[in-house]
């Protein structure tokens, strides 16, 4: 690549691995491993870089990178790990007040298959559509709309096993408000 490309995607890394790392923590639940996923993903963007469209195509293409990376990370994952209800502080402002059990939600999150998992964070905390969705995971929109009423009904048991309620949210609240995590 040549140095302007280098300095390109120089910026667009610093721009977008916040969000990607936050998408990465959905995914598996672990602020190091996520920084690992983000880093893996953005190794990709590079290697990938030259032939990517630009503006919307670039983080489209991270986005899936993360996800790619993580459901891969855990299809390798040995069987004995188990994910825990202790989580590690970042540096990162708390802004989930609106749910009062945060570490509960993840370790019901934790418990989804990943592709349940990557529908629901994909189209409940990034907010994507159902068609953006299944472009990001190479799928059907059929297919992400099944995974995603399965992933919530799992995800509502899951909580309700670990003593939690799921509350459906009010529809005229925006969605910033509706963030369970920073």
């Amino acid at each position: 690549m040549a140095r302007t490309d280098d300095e390109e995607f120089a910026t667009f890394a610093r721009a977008s691995a916040p969000g990607l790392r936050r998408t990465a923590y959905l995914m598996c639940g672990d602020w190091d491993r996520a920084a690992d996923i983000t880093q893996e993903a953005l190794i990709r963007v590079y290697v990938a870089w030259p032939r990517l469209d630009r503006g919307h195509g670039r983080h489209a293409y991270a986005r899936r990178a993360a996800v790619n990376v993580a459901i891969d990370q855990v299809r390798k994952r040995s069987t004995s790990e188990r994910p825990t209800v202790e989580l590690v502080d970042a540096p990162v402002p708390d802004v989930s007040s609106q749910v009062l059990d945060r570490a509960l939600l993840l370790t019901a999150l934790a418990e989804l298959p990943a592709r349940q998992r990557a529908c629901v964070v994909l189209r409940y905390y990034e907010d994507l559509s159902v068609e953006t969705v299944a472009r990001t995971l190479g799928c059907r929109p059929g297919t992400v709309k099944s995974q995603t009423a399965r992933g919530l009904e799992a995800l509502r048991a899951a909580y309700a096993r670990h003593g939690g309620e799921l509350r459906t949210p009010a529809p005229d609240v925006p969605a910033q408000a509706q963030e369970v995590l920073p």
